[in-house]
């Protein structure tokens, strides 16, 4: 099962309930809107310092926020592990 994006998240349930446009958010967040439009439409990760910002303006904790960053990397990452050529470490005896 693929995670959800964290953006996704703060769109749907927080931007849309309150009938909040991006560019509006962003002005409530104090970040530009670009950033805030990247993030919401899954086209950049959840930082730190977003997260809190999230959490002082809405009240979503930023823990819980950034985990679903955490496991919406992992599955990503996971999804390529063919692509990254790493052979097991294995000391010589």
């Amino acid at each position: 099962m693929k995670p959800p994006h964290p953006g996704i998240l703060i769109r749907e349930e927080i931007l849309e309930p309150l009938d909040l446009s991006v560019a509006r958010a962003a002005e409530v967040l104090g970040v530009r809107r670009a950033t805030l439009s990247d993030l919401v439409n899954g086209h950049s990760g959840l930082s730190p310092e977003m997260a809190l910002r999230v959490e002082k303006a809405f009240g979503v904790k930023m823990d819980m926020l950034l985990r679903m960053q955490a496991w919406y990397d992992t599955c990503a990452m996971r999804a390529r592990t063919d692509q990254i050529p790493v052979q097991r470490f294995s000391p010589q005896t």
